[in-house]
């Protein structure tokens, strides 16, 4: 598995019963996981919580919380990301993704190096740590998203990163109907990396469900990659797409354009009580042979 070991302003303090007690920062939150299926002894550590968010049996759920701030900051290298819990548990921010910041970045940095200008195409991208981590590596970065309010999220993201006056576009859109603009424009990336919902609607109701869409939406994106490619990244939470299936579907939709090799696994976070490590999900990486 790929742990994002170095993290600072972040780990997981202890799991059970469904749950992952967190430490953002100098906040500390309790949210749901499905991936905790056991029931463990709880130190007097849970009780101690800043915020807690309580699943509802008729789906959705609540925040409650306890002197948190509407909004804090914490770091990752060079990079600072905004906090904002807000619907269904989330805060903004990824954790577990650094492991591929980590990794994607040296591969930038060396073409960067070698005199190549790299463009890469971050879709999906939330709330902008693939996007500030490429830009950071020295890539011109093209950021897609279909909420106004998660771009908006991301550049603050990048103005506290120092990243204001780095080479990003930030675009509103639907991810789909951009790569098919894209490919009547004849543009062309170095890199692309996804990070597409198990299910999610575009800004004019577009239905995206990755079961259904992300192979087409693969075949799609070879249109967009220069001839010899840095890399292609695909990160997926849905239960379903395992490693070995993000390596098939790689190699599948990728190798018709250069024959490709392609690692998946597993991404994870540790745990402080326990030192095992907690899944959050998979990434397939492929890059050219």
């Amino acid at each position: 598995m790929w742990t994002a070991d170095n993290w600072k302003d972040y780990e997981v303090l202890d799991t059970s019963s469904g749950e992952k007690l967190e430490r953002w920062g100098e906040y500390r939150l309790i949210r749901p996981d499905p991936q905790v299926i056991w029931t463990t002894e709880k130190s007097k550590d849970w009780k101690n919580v800043n915020g807690h968010y309580y699943r509802s049996s008729k789906g959705g759920g609540n925040w409650e919380f306890h002197q948190l701030p509407e909004e804090w900051m914490i770091t990752y290298k060079d990079r600072r990301f905004m906090l904002k819990p807000f619907s269904f548990k989330h805060t903004g921010l990824f954790p577990e993704q650094a492991v591929n910041w980590d990794w994607f970045m040296p591969i930038i940095e060396a073409a960067v190096q070698a005199g190549r200008k790299v463009k890469v195409l971050n879709l999906f991208a939330y709330t902008g740590g693939a996007t500030l981590a490429a830009a950071a590596a020295g890539a011109a970065v093209t950021h897609v998203d279909a909420s106004k309010g998660m771009v908006t999220w991301a550049k603050e993201n990048a103005e506290l990163s120092g990243l204001a006056e780095a080479p990003i576009r930030w675009l509103v859109d639907d991810c789909t109907r951009f790569v098919e603009r894209e490919i009547r424009r004849g543009n062309r990336y170095d890199a692309i990396i996804l990070d597409p919902p198990s299910y999610g609607r575009g800004p004019k109701g577009e239905i995206w469900k990755i079961e259904d869409n992300i192979f087409d939406f693969l075949n799609l994106i070879r249109g967009i990659l220069v001839e010899k490619p840095l890399f292609v990244l695909l990160n997926s939470y849905t239960t379903g797409l395992q490693p070995a299936v993000l390596s098939y579907l790689l190699h599948e939709a990728l190798d018709p354009l250069c024959k490709g090799n392609v690692d998946a696994d597993e991404v994870g976070l540790r745990v402080k009580s326990t030192g095992l490590v907690l899944p959050e999900g998979a990434a397939g990486r492929w890059t050219p042979c």
